[in-house]
């Protein structure tokens, strides 16, 4: 799970590096493992700032002053399997054919095909473990093709076609082809978010975003806005003139990942036209009838049994607000976090997962002293940091504590972006609820129905089209729309729930989750071996096509 940012200005003249680094600021959240960003100039020049941690670490001004040009991408990493090497910063680069950067957000789940192909067949080299590597080279394999020393729009779309029908699995993407334009695609499942929107200033000039959420969006003022559909593509030519937009695959389903509504994206946010605010709203109203049901079903009312609601910040304080009014209980903020301290599922290893959550966590012995209390959180994954929680709440002197999760149990591997564990290290793997509870420590769990978690994420009729993202940005001309969103938008057909049943929206994909488990593995001995002084095949330090921009000191 990344965050991916794509601006093309009207403006030639005007750098577009600085609107790049006040956007990443806004998807933060999506990466705090690395941070990159690639410029344009008028020359077709590609420059590059990129590195390992946070957006306001990386950007430093002595490095932005070398961002040079009106078009750009970036990139906010979030680590999968477990890696974290410099060298898989992205936007990627690949100099052949015509020079293309690219940022990707997702996964792709048939990349040792993909490896084979180019290695044997197009004999491109890859120097990384990314999966965004493969699927950049692909592209650039596939716009080689063409073999010409200039190419048009449906040249670009046509290796998009081909592009689409060898990548199978989750990807958001933009990319920018060096002197030509910014290029924006998403995968035929719509698995991951990506939307466009139109800035119109005072001289009638147009500029365009592409984003991984609409609160970028709105935030710089591109008030026109709507979601990239499942399987179309946009290219916004660097003159910022009439972006092209072309369904470059069959929609073969219309179904984002119900994560993002869970946990992932801002509550601010609004994507394929469902509110991440009001979702939440909802889940923690129907997680309010689970455990009122669950009570009476042992005759027990559930204000005899809880004296306080707590949330677990950030994420579920909406949804815990929202069950203490349904069930008519006192809501209190019970822990201080420490805003400081990085996710703690993506940390390599139990013990430093569980002195994170202390260093992130801080239980006001206030509000659990002689309590009962219920407390709150968007999921339950490993169980690590559910069972501290539980042992803080304990500590602060609570009587009983019961544990509430926003989502349903996570029983298996989320393949398509977010690395939570592997199946076996789940919490919820082959666990019933009470077995779960004795697991975290609480006296109960309790989880959200799957039916309830997709019942609380629909699109609203009654919102503003603009707030639902679903205004069209229509071009001059038809010629340059292909797909008009005049009329209706295409219904969602419900959502990538993989993570919960085991089901996964591209099919069985039982060898690359093993691939997966030996990525961990190699990545859990190089991290070994570098502390014991080992010599393995270790990641590279850094990325070798393009040297970072400014004073790197």
């Amino acid at each position: 799970m990344c965050g991916i940012l794509g601006i093309c200005l009207a403006d030639q003249d005007k750098n577009v590096a600085s609107e790049l680094f006040d956007g990443c600021l806004f998807l933060q959240h999506r990466g705090q493992d690395a941070a990159g960003i690639v410029t344009c100039g008028q020359r077709g020049r590609f420059y590059q700032c990129k590195g390992n941690g946070m957006a306001r670490d990386v950007f430093t001004q002595s490095r932005m002053t070398g961002l040079v040009g009106s078009m750009g991408i970036a990139h906010l990493r979030y680590p999968t399997a477990g890696s974290s090497a410099m060298s898989e910063a992205q936007p990627f680069y690949a100099n052949s054919p015509f020079g293309i950067a690219l940022s990707h957000n997702g996964n792709l789940v048939n990349t040792a095909e993909l490896k084979k192909y180019l290695d044997e067949v197009v004999h491109r080299h890859i120097n990384t473990d990314s999966d965004s590597e493969l699927l950049l080279n692909i592209f650039a394999a596939e716009l080689a093709k063409y073999d010409k020393s200039r190419v048009n729009n449906n040249d670009i779309f046509s290796a998009l076609e081909g592009v689409f029908k060898m990548c199978r699995g989750a990807y958001a993407c933009v990319a920018m082809l060096a002197g030509y334009g910014v290029i924006g695609f998403r995968d035929p499942h719509g698995i991951r978010p990506l939307l466009i929107g139109e800035r119109v200033k005072e001289d009638g000039q147009r500029d365009y975003m592409l984003a991984s959420e609409s609160v970028v969006l709105r935030a710089h003022g591109f008030t026109n806005y709507r979601d990239i559909l499942p399987g179309e593509a946009v290219i916004i030519p660097k003159s910022s003139h009439s972006p092209e937009f072309r369904r470059v695959a069959p929609m073969a389903t219309y179904t984002p990942d119900i994560f993002e509504y869970v946990y992932f994206a801002r509550p601010d946010s609004v994507m394929d036209g469902i509110s991440v605010y009001r979702s939440r709203i909802e889940m923690g109203r129907k997680l309010a009838d689970n455990i009122t049901k669950r009570f009476e079903a042992k005759s027990l009312k559930v204000q005899d049994e809880i004296d306080v609601i707590i949330p677990v910040p950030d994420t579920s304080r909406h949804s815990a607000l929202e069950c203490a009014v349904k069930l008519n209980l006192p809501y209190r903020e019970g822990f201080v976090k420490n805003r400081y301290v990085g996710r703690t599922f993506i940390m390599p290893d139990q013990e430093q997962r569980t002195s994170s959550v202390r260093r992130k966590l801080n239980a006001m012995a206030s509000e659990f002293y002689g309590r009962s209390v219920l407390i709150v959180d968007d999921s339950i994954v490993r169980g690590t940091t559910s069972m501290e929680i539980v042992n803080m709440a304990r500590e602060a002197g609570a009587r009983k504590v019961y544990f509430a999760s926003c989502s349903p149990v996570i029983r298996y591997n989320h393949i398509y972006g977010i690395d939570l564990a592997d199946t076996k290290a789940l919490v919820g793997f082959n666990k019933t609820e009470h077995e779960v509870a004795d697991a975290i420590g609480a006296d109960e769990v309790f989880y959200q129905q799957l039916d309830d978690l997709v019942a609380c994420c629909q699109r609203e009729p009654e919102i503003p089209a603009q707030e639902l993202a679903l205004t069209p940005v229509v071009s001059r001309t038809d010629e340059y729309n292909p797909i008009s969103l005049k009329g209706e938008v295409p219904p969602i057909d419900g959502f990538e729930v993989g993570v919960f049943t085991g089901d996964y929206i591209t099919g069985v994909e039982d060898n690359y989750i093993q691939e997966l488990e030996q990525i961990r593995a190699q990545n859990q001995r190089i991290r070994e071996a570098g502390l014991n002084g080992g010599m393995v095949d270790a990641k590279a330090e850094s990325e070798i096509s393009m040297f970072n921009s400014g004073d790197y000191s």
